[in-house]
Formats: C-alpha cells, structure tokens, sequence
C-alpha cells in the first residue's frame, strides 16, 4: 500500500508539472505558480499528494508524536518563567550589571526570533526529523550549561545560544505534525496541545522555579529542563516517523539550490537589530534615545525594503523566495498574520505589568504573585481543548473574534482597577480571561498559515508563525514600558523617591500600559472583522 501511495504521488506530480510549461505558470521557488491541481483559493491541498494518508499513524506514535512537540513549547516557556522569578537571586550569584539585568530572558527570544525563517527553510530541504532531533539535543546541552555558568555573560550567552537551538526545534515541529497527520481531528488536536503547552511549561516554571530557586538553587531548574530536554530527545528519536523522501546526497545538494540564503540572511539581520533595539528598550527606556541604538533601529527598518525588493526579484526569475510578495495579496493570511503579531506583543506586555502590579503595588511575594497568575494557564489549556474539539465544525472567523472579545476584557480591567481593590474584583477575572483569545489564535492561526504554503515548505511555514510572535512580543512589551515609563516621569516630577505620590504616579504609567494593550486587542478585533469574515471552517477535511 505504501508503495502504491508513493507511485500515485508522483504520478499527480508529474501531472501537475505538464501543466506549467509556459513561463506564466513556472514554479518559483519554494512557491509553484498557479498550479490548479495543487491551489485553490489561495489554499494549498496538502491532501491527495501526502502519502502518510494511506499511511496512517498508530495511536502510540501519535501519543509519542503530541507529548514531544508540547514538551518542547512547554520547555521553552518552562525556562521564561523561571528566569522570571530567580532573576533577583541571578543578580546576586552571578554580580550581573544593572545594565544586563533583562538580558538572561531576553536574549532567548531574540536570537530565536531572528533564526526562525532561515532554519525553518533549512528543514524543509534537510527533513524536518533530523532538525528537531538536533534541536532537542543542543537544547539539552545548552540548558544544562546555563545551569553551570558562573558569571552573568556566560550564563546570557548560552541563554542566546538555547534561543537558537529552539528555532530548530519550533518550526520542525509544526513541520512533523503536518506531515505526520493529515487535515482533520488528529492535526487539530496537535496544534492545541503544543499551544496548551506555553500556559502550563510558564506556570510551572513560575511556581516549581520559585520553589526550587529558594530552596536547592536556580541552577536545579536549568537541569531538571536539561533532563526532560535529553527525555524528550530519546522519545524523539525512538517514535518519530523517518522521512525516506530523499537521499542524504540529495537533500544537501538541495540545501545550496532550494533555500533564499540572502533573503533569510537579509531578514535574520533585520529582526536581529530591531529585536536588540526593542530589549534594550525594555531593559532602559533612555536607551531609546541613545545614538547607537537609533543607528541600529534605521538599519533594521532599511533592510524590511530590501528585503521585499530581493524576494520580488526572486519571483520574477523563478527562484527560491524566502516570503513571496504575491503572498501578502491574499487577505486572509495578512489579517492572520497582523493578529498574531499584535496579539502576542499585547499579551506579553500584559503579563509583565500585571506582575508588576501585583509585587509592586500590591506588594504580593514572588510566589504569591506567581499562585495568583495559576488561572492564567488553566485558562489557557481548557481554551486549547476546547478550540481544538471545534475548530473543524464551527467557522474560523467566529472563534477568533469571539474569543478576541474576552482578551479585549482583560486589560480593560486591569486600567480600570485600584490599588487596593480585592485580586478577585479584577485581577482574577483579568487573568482568566487573557489566554483566551491568543489560544484560540495559535491553533487556527497555525492550520490557516500552513494551509498557504505547500506541503514542501511546511517548515518554513512554522517558522513564519514563531517569528512573527517572537517579534511582536518584544515590540509589545518595549512599546508598553515606553508608555509607561513617560507617564510616571511627568506624573512624578514632582515628588521625592521616597514621597506617597511616588506610588501612584507608577500605578498611573501600569494604567497606561494597560489601556495600550487594550487598544491593541481592540485593534486586532478591528482587523479580524476585517480580514477573516470569509473564512469559513478550518482543520476539517474536504470534500
């Protein structure tokens, strides 16, 4: 039967190929022409042409296949929160500098944001087996390394070097499941079992760090991730399916021929500097003004053009192009994509200065604070499950803006509320109901941007997804401590360090932190009305 599947595939390519012999119909790239035998609307028909539907996965390498990419999310996320209650015992350990405080956490999101595009197309030429496997081993190496670093640097440095190996694992991952389920319930369920692994990977590194920081050390949290890293790695290698599609031999020649090396180098360097301009920001507001920075962030912007003029030319001459332009012209994946950007940077920001209400305005401790935010990934699991069970019967466009509406809710509490209101007035219904609406727009948002890359760039693909979260939750957050900044400058001027008003003038500058992520989630609620009223249902097979 395998066999019979695989001659079938490739005699519908062969097909397909007769069809696109005129130059106006020649495959570009990574991306075909207008294939009618593979696109349609925009969507590409990842059915028909797989074999893995003849083929399908037993329920154990499904199990095997789940608990592995949700551990790797899970992870990561694992690591953010801890990072985030043991940075005050780092500091001290390590003598890291003031200036580098923020460094350890946002060193990971920056070098993985930046390496995204160019690994996840690395993936689709090599397999993207052998790249997730390589990515759960450095990840194990890497870890155990923070755990034993003994100054700030060398610690900051394998924290960026952990970030990179993550982009070999992230948009591998959404690679496998795609390959390894085809459209419908199974794939459904993967794609909300790997976003339900952020929520609970951040809540148990926020509690469990916090315990085992104040008790055995915060270097025991680096090593027990190492370990269920080196777990995951074994799992990995035993139960994932193998990729027999091409030689070795081949898949490096490809590895030269197939990828947009400039494109991917050009936009790596773009989302590197401005990904450095905005955690320098977080870390300081001031250095938004210092010169250097400012160089580095016009340089950045300047690349976004070039980058567009060298992907055109690519299309034009039918080679690989990294993100064809002529992919923006399809409404429904823009609007996806915009939500995702602003979705993430809001809840990022959201999350941050709602602990820094809760410690400093309500002066909970940081286990407190962290006990307190444990509704927030509850949330977020039952949303996983419960978009994941619908998602193929119900219409795309419904899911996001109605859940849209709840994350709209969350930060509108939270710029209504006083200092000394009781945690279950706001706060509580405040952080049950943020993760909503960015669940829900993981799983759809992952089964609508898969669907418009073909089944060979499916890497690429997750890769796109992860790299515009990565970069709107640095834009978030640093945009959000702007704002928040200048308003207690101007609202404190007035006032001693030490005076009463100091306090208020910080909740004010938390307000308007507040009320930039509700303009935010109001704006992606605008542009999913927008962009997402013919969408219709995703995840379901057709007919």
């Amino acid at each position: 039967m395998a066999r019979t599947s695989v001659e079938l595939a490739l005699l519908f390519k062969e097909l397909d190929d007769s069809l696109v012999e005129s130059p106006s119909m020649k495959p570009s790239g990574h991306f075909s022409g207008r294939r009618s035998s593979v696109k349609e609307n925009g969507q590409y028909d990842l059915e028909g042409l797989l074999p893995e539907k003849c083929v399908p996965i037993s329920k154990g390498k499904t199990v095997a296949i789940i608990a592995s990419v949700t551990c790797v999310t899970g992870m990561g996320s694992f690591l953010a929160g801890l990072v985030t209650v043991a940075i005050p015992i780092i500091v001290v350990d390590l003598r890291l500098d003031q200036n580098l405080l923020l460094w350890p956490a946002s060193i990971y999101a920056l070098t993985c944001g930046c390496s995204l595009l160019l690994l996840g197309s690395v993936a689709d030429v090599v397999g993207s087996r052998p790249m997730y496997l390589f990515g759960c081993l450095l990840q194990c190496l890497f870890t155990f390394a923070c755990g034993e670093s003994k100054t700030g640097p060398v610690l900051i440095v394998f924290r960026g070097l952990s970030g990179v190996a993550a982009s070999f694992c992230l948009p591998s991952a959404v690679s496998i499941i795609n390959s390894s389920f085809p459209i419908g319930r199974r794939r459904n369920r993967a794609f909300a079992w790997m976003g339900g692994g952020q929520p609970i990977g951040y809540c148990i590194g926020l509690t469990l760090g916090g315990s085992i920081t104040s008790t055995v050390g915060w270097q025991w949290g680096f090593h027990l991730a190492a370990v269920v890293n080196l777990a995951v790695f074994i799992l990995a290698s035993w139960r994932l399916p193998k990729n027999e599609e091409n030689s070795p031999t081949v898949r490096w020649e490809r590895v030269v021929s197939d990828v947009d090396w400039l494109g991917a180098l050009i936009a790596s360097a773009s989302l590197a500097l401005l990904s450095y301009f905005f955690a320098s920001v977080t870390d300081a507001t001031s250095n938004a003004i210092a010169p250097i920075n400012i160089c580095l962030f016009l340089l950045g912007l300047a690349l976004i053009p070039c980058f567009i003029l060298w992907v055109g030319r690519q299309e034009r001459f039918h080679r690989p192009a990294l993100i064809p332009n002529t992919l923006w012209h399809d409404k429904v994946f823009t609007s996806i994509i915009l939500n995702v950007f602003f979705t993430w940077g809001a809840f990022n920001a959201f999350e941050q200065f709602l602990n820094f209400f809760l410690q400093g305005i309500q002066k909970h401790s940081v286990l407190e604070a962290a006990l307190r935010l444990g509704p927030a990934p509850i949330a977020g699991i039952l949303t996983s499950i419960v978009v994941g069970l619908i998602v193929h019967r119900v219409r795309a466009d419904w899911i996001v803006i109605i859940t849209a509406v709840f994350s709209c809710l969350s930060p509108l509490l939270m710029a209504i509320v006083k200092e000394r209101w009781s945690y279950w007035a706001c706060a509580f219904p405040a952080i049950s109901l943020i993760p909503i609406g960015m669940d829900a727009l993981f799983i759809v948002s992952n089964l609508l941007i898969t669907s418009r890359f073909p089944a060979t760039t499916q890497g690429l693909a997750g890769g796109v997804f992860n790299t515009i979260a990565q970069i709107g939750k640095s834009m978030g957050l640093a945009l959000a401590a702007l704002i928040a900044n200048s308003i207690t400058t101007h609202s404190s001027s007035s006032f001693a360090s030490d005076h009463p008003g100091g306090l208020t003038a910080l909740m004010e500058g938390y307000r308007g932190a507040f009320w930039f992520c509700f303009a935010i989630n109001g704006l992606t609620l605008g542009i999913s009305l927008w962009g997402l009223r013919k969408v219709g249902m995703v995840g379901g097979k057709k007919a």
